[in-house]
């Protein structure tokens, strides 16, 4: 079935909790693990179909955000999604409680049963009216940014179609659709200020009303850190600090010269070459078409996951006005396929959508058809891999994209991800000091963003901007409105990446296996335990990133 084909149902709130607690009850009367199992699977089913529902109303409404019928569905989801969680956390709970644990272990595994560990420590009946609210504020931001009217040179754009102007191979040009952006931010910051202090407020008192100090504890079980805790974390953002930072301070020399300026301003923050960043030749369906091509040579995995994306319609990456900002991969349930949103606008981000959101979805067609489907219960920095490693491994097709101008794709491409670690973790550390200092003034976290900038990106002058310039930047990043603490997923999950594309460096079949292996294993061991599998140093060793700076130095 096509996408614009599946039908779309809503499910109704009180429809879900009875079906929830006779399912709950059923789990709980069963007397045996055969027959728990046998309810595990009818839950399955339910769930998939409940899962189904959201999401087909959750893609609709970020392809056209005014659309009256599913606005209204994003608004009733808001409430409900809050609801079913609880309602499923009970489920959970007395499966976790089962006395026929160990059967139901060697069927769905260990890591299912400690992410129910820590769902019943991520929600609690008593926060619903709070996580409700929490969600009607996402959706504001989100359509906010979503609905930005940026007036540049006597046109109308949104932030994502405004992209290509702010990276610009004139100087000046580039400046002026800065200063446009710079100027919508600035219309809007009282107000995103207001949203987001609101939001934090918010899951400060979700995270007290359970007993715990501060959202950071909260909002780690809400990501599902069933591997690493916020020590691990701090100390891996040092060592970023300390040993990669350096090397970035190296490229953007190296970038700035090659640019022919005699200093790096905001403007040129996104610039890797004095004609211009390379940009892919052809139209929306021609850029599709080069993909098509390179997947089928690429593998024949990739090959027919492909052409079932393309057969079912699973693509809207047409970037349109009112269309959410951003792009996504997901996965609906029912009809076992997975769906990617972008919004193509003649950048080289088209391709990476082609590489990054095509590296989570192959990895869900993938795996499918696992029968256990707390195996597809990825954590963060384990999906991110295979998006991050993918735009890796289909290197040697960037010329179907950009035709002689490959190698300056490569180069640009290699250099903005070794600089996003610092900018990663920067989101990351700015997050904890938000959430662990909820007092702050909206005011006082622009102060701290500007001082972690100093430390994270030192090379980077805003020019005097008033909105850039005094610690606005994070407000773009819609991560940290929507979802808390995701970010350094990227930035762990780069890091193996990396390691991947050094892996190619030495043999690029085997490289390629290990990839495939690790796709497969999903999530059924844990982080650190399917990283070592596949030969990877897992980025909390202590000498990863020393070893990876070595690495990724002889490569440059």
């Amino acid at each position: 079935m096509k996408f614009n084909e599946m039908p779309y149902e809503r499910i109704k709130t009180e429809e879900m909790k009875e079906r929830m607690a006779e399912l709950t009850d059923k789990l709980r009367n069963a007397k045996s693990g055969e027959e728990q199992f046998a309810i595990h699977q009818d839950y399955y089913a339910f769930t998939d179909r409940i899962i189904t529902s959201m999401v087909l109303s959750e893609v609709r409404h970020s392809i056209d955000t005014t659309d009256p019928f599913y606005e209204a569905e994003d608004e009733y989801y808001n409430g409900f999604r809050a609801v079913f969680y609880e309602t499923d956390n009970q489920y959970k709970k007395a499966l976790f409680e089962s006395p026929f644990r160990a059967y139901l272990e060697e069927k769905i595994g260990p890591v299912a049963f400690k992410n129910i560990e820590i769902a019943l420590k991520a929600m609690d009946e008593k926060i619903i009216p709070l996580v409700e609210e929490e969600n009607k504020l996402i959706s504001r931001y989100d359509k906010l940014i979503a609905t930005a009217k940026i007036e540049f040179e006597g046109e109308i754009y949104n932030i994502s179609l405004l992209r290509p102007h702010l990276t610009h191979e004139d100087r000046e040009h580039r400046k002026r659709a800065w200063k446009a952006l710079s100027a919508y931010f600035q219309s809007v910051t009282a107000e995103i200020d207001e949203i987001y202090d609101k939001m934090v407020k918010n899951r400060t008192e979700q995270a007290r009303v359970m007993g715990y100090k501060d959202y950071v504890e909260l909002g780690y079980y809400r990501m599902n850190r069933n591997s690493y805790d916020r020590e691990m974390v701090e100390g891996f953002r040092k060592r970023v600090k300390e040993e990669f930072v350096p090397l970035v301070c190296e490229l953007q020399e190296r970038r700035r010269a090659r640019i022919g300026v005699e200093k790096l301003l905001c403007y040129d923050n996104d610039v890797f070459f004095t004609q211009g960043n390379p940009r892919p030749s052809g139209s929306p369906e021609e850029i599709l078409e080069a993909g098509r091509k390179m997947y089928h040579e690429l593998s024949p995995e990739t090959a027919e996951f492909f052409d079932f994306m393309q057969e079912h319609e699973l693509f809207d990456v047409l970037g349109r006005k009112n269309k959410q900002a951003g792009g996504y991969m997901t996965f609906i349930p029912d009809y076992k396929a997975p769906f990617i949103f972008a919004n193509f606008n003649g950048t080289s981000g088209d391709v990476d959508v082609i590489t990054h959101e095509c590296g989570h979805a192959f990895q869900g067609y993938l795996t499918r058809n696992d029968p256990i489907r707390e195996h597809n219960d990825l954590t963060m920095e384990t999906a991110e891999i295979h998006s991050m490693s993918m735009e890796y491994f289909t290197y040697g097709w960037m010329k179907n994209f950009f035709g002689d101008r490959s190698e300056d794709y490569m180069l640009m491409h290699l250099e903005d991800s070794m600089t996003f670690l610092p900018y990663g973790c920067m989101v990351d550390e700015f997050q904890h000091i938000v959430y662990e200092k909820p007092e702050l003034t909206p005011a006082e976290r622009k102060a701290v963003w500007k001082e972690l900038e100093a430390q994270y990106r030192p090379w980077l002058d805003y020019d005097a901007d008033p909105f850039f310039g005094e610690g606005g930047w994070w407000q773009r990043q819609s991560h940290i409105f929507d979802m808390p603490f995701y970010y350094i997923d990227y930035v762990l999950a780069s890091v193996c990446a990396m390691q991947f594309r050094l892996l190619m460096e030495q043999d690029r079949k085997d490289a390629w296996q290990r990839y495939l292996k690790l796709c497969a294993l999903s999530v059924s061991d844990f982080y650190e335990n399917e990283l070592h599998a596949v030969g990877l140093r897992s980025p909390f060793d202590e000498n990863c990133i020393s070893e990876l700076v070595a690495g990724m130095k002889k490569l440059l």
